[in-house]
């Protein structure tokens, strides 16, 4: 099981590094997880509609560029599926057993995710519908992701 996670910007925080990294450890029980870290597209704080496209889509061409053919490709998004964890969990594990081992998870920048990007998911999945910052959100993730492993193992998640 090789788990990617696509996301725009670099993480700078200490604390949300750390976490992640813990997270990351406990998850490579379960999987290899590789993290991918693609720039962000510097823009003016006030964007007109068609420069937030031209901003999306540029970062979009990044992503997508890390994304090899065959990997089930998870994009979050706001209006994406919002499952509980052990909905998530089933999801993974049908994927499995139908011979799915690729999965990419894909966060992006500030301003959302390319129509591109959108329409090469196989799924787009939610944390609910507040925004969060995409550095936490990526804290979030890997929280999740082994959170899954762990229920589908049938080990204790909730501690």
């Amino acid at each position: 099981m090789n788990i990617k996670i696509i996301t725009v910007g670099k993480l700078k925080e200490k604390y949300l590094v750390q976490g992640i990294a813990e997270y990351t450890k406990r998850l490579s029980k379960y999987a290899k997880m590789t993290a991918i870290e693609v720039p962000d597209e510097k823009a003016p704080e006030k964007l007109s509609e068609a420069e937030m496209v031209q901003v999306k889509q540029k970062e979009g061409e990044r992503i997508l560029a890390k994304i090899k053919e065959g990997e089930y490709v998870f994009a979050l998004a706001i209006e994406g599926k919002n499952p509980t964890s052990e909905e998530f969990a089933a999801q993974l594990e049908r994927l499995q057993v139908s011979g799915n081992s690729q999965f990419v998870f894909v966060i992006g920048g500030s301003l959302g995710l390319s129509n591109e990007v959108m329409q090469r998911s196989n799924a787009q999945i939610s944390f609910g519908r507040m925004t969060y910052p995409h550095q936490l959100m990526r804290l979030i993730l890997v929280e999740q992701i082994y959170r899954a492993f762990r229920i589908n193992k049938g080990e204790p998640y909730h501690k």
